[in-house]
């Protein structure tokens, strides 16, 4: 494991956003697909811990609506054991331990040593991982991590939640700027970030940082 409190931060990079046939399809997500998966991979090779979230919602979630705004409201995506809530292959964590929202962390056997594992899937039920599953809360409080790299979809919702609820915890944040991808008529968050201190890079310079 790196010895650097470094972690990626993958940000619902799940079959119904990045496949085309997805039931909330962003458009042009299956372009970063190569770099989401040279993400995956660099991680494995230097032992770099990976948040990886994920919607994961029931039938009555409030974010889902059968007249949606794709604002505040989407249609049914990421249902709860549907194959378009899943993982794409390029982003698939290894042997995670798996975190639902609606769990407490404690029940879990394996709290007192989470930092053993190098992947950590957290389930969420909201744009905001924190707002979506309590215990995201304490993860980052063990895990205590100096700087955290953020990617996946999409860019000025659960990207721009999940960029500025860490920021807002005083840790270091960078976003690689080629492995997200927005959705249309919602203003984009770049301005916000600059303000907050919150650096864009591409993936091909984060050896610079780790």
């Amino acid at each position: 494991m790196s010895n650097k409190r470094t972690l990626f931060w993958n940000v619902d990079t799940q079959e119904d956003f990045i496949d085309q046939a997805g039931k909330l399809y962003v458009k042009g997500a299956e372009e970063i697909r190569p770099i989401l998966k040279q993400i995956t991979d660099l991680a494995k090779v230097e032992g770099i811990r990976v948040i990886n979230t994920c919607d994961y919602h029931h039938i009555n979630s409030n974010e889902l609506s059968s007249i949606p705004d794709f604002e505040t409201s989407f249609p049914q995506h990421c249902m709860a054991g549907t194959s378009g809530a899943e993982f794409i292959s390029e982003t698939l964590p290894e042997s995670p331990l798996l975190i639902d929202w609606d769990s407490e962390l404690a029940i879990f056997a394996e709290f007192d040593d989470l930092e053993r594992f190098r992947n950590l899937v957290i389930r969420k039920d909201a744009f905001d991982v924190f707002a979506g599953n309590p215990n995201a809360e304490t993860i980052v409080q063990i895990l205590h991590p100096d700087q955290v790299f953020v990617y996946g979809v999409t860019t000025n919702v659960c990207v721009d939640r999940a960029v500025m609820g860490l920021s807002e915890r005083g840790i270091k944040v960078y976003v690689f700027e080629d492995a997200i991808k927005e959705l249309p008529n919602l203003p984009l968050p770049f301005g916000t970030w600059k303000d907050a201190g919150i650096a864009m890079i591409s993936f091909s310079d984060v050896r610079k940082y780790l």
